[in-house]
């Protein structure tokens, strides 16, 4: 399972707070704790308006760089402008990949994002919800997916460098939510399998009791119906231990060296 942290995100009041004030301490702090974690990703999102966008997500995208340098920087903004200066930072600072957050079907993602993803090579999210908003069935999800990807295609992009977000929605409002997600899940899976897929967890949960029980559960599902990566926090050490104890059951993990090494590393288990 590939993490993408999901912490430096502006809306988020203490992270708002670091970027208007400039501290870089903070922002680097949230950036190595996720790594050390198991984020493989991080996602960077500013949150700010437009005006300010642009230099606001250079000082972040800097700052990740160079606390995680390891990590692969998700850039996450609706905001073209935006995207290319968080691009060219992450060019100039030598980064072998990137990614973006994300290319939907809404017409302006099409304008502005494709793009900038074909002609940075850049990794990218792909969400299955176009002008008309989220779909409500599987085959229309999976409509939207097709032409996206075919899309991705046309501009010279490959199937590995996509991660399709099948969409959750709350069963708080829709108790089959959790089934059209899982379902097309897997319907993608059988027609573009080198396609990645991704979602955020928590959203299946909201306005329910007993949240963490929720993520945790549907975790387990969606790995098994095909899910490979995770926007999420990787220092829920309940969320990330039972994602890798599915990986681990459903033999996905050889000799189940993952889990082992994740639990000597004290990352998933009880705290001594």
């Amino acid at each position: 399972m590939l993490i993408i942290g999901e912490k430096i995100n502006g809306t988020r009041k203490k992270v708002a707070e670091a970027i208007s004030s400039r501290d870089a301490d903070f922002i680097r702090e949230l950036a190595k704790k996720q790594f050390a974690a198991g984020a493989a990703y991080l996602d960077v999102n500013a949150g700010t308006l437009p005006q300010t966008e642009p230099d606001d997500l250079v000082w972040l995208v800097r700052l990740v760089r160079e606390a995680a340098p390891e990590a692969v920087v998700c850039l996450d903004s609706a905001n073209p402008e935006a995207l290319k200066a968080g691009l060219e930072e992450v060019k100039k600072s030598g980064a072998p990949k990137v990614m973006i957050n994300s290319l939907s079907g809404e017409q302006k993602r099409l304008d502005h994002v494709l793009p900038l993803a074909s002609e940075y090579r850049a990794e990218l999210i792909v969400l299955a919800l176009d002008d008309r908003g989220i779909p409500e069935t599987v085959e229309e999800r999976l409509a939207i997916a097709r032409r996206l990807i075919g899309l991705c295609r046309e501009k010279g992009l490959k199937d590995e460098d996509l991660y399709l977000d099948p969409l959750v929605m709350t069963i708080s409002t829709n108790t089959k939510g959790g089934l059209v997600t899982l379902d097309t899940i897997r319907a993608i899976k059988a027609e573009f399998p080198k396609v990645h897929q991704t979602c955020g967890h928590s959203n299946i949960s909201f306005g329910m009791p007993l949240r963490s029980v929720l993520n945790q559960s549907f975790m387990a599902l969606t790995i098994q119906a095909g899910l490979d990566t995770a926007i999420s926090d990787p220092e829920n050490r309940d969320l990330k231990a039972m994602a890798m104890a599915t990986e681990a059951l459903l033999g996905m993990d050889r000799h189940c060296l993952k889990f082992n090494k994740a639990f000597r590393a004290r990352q998933i288990g009880p705290l001594a």
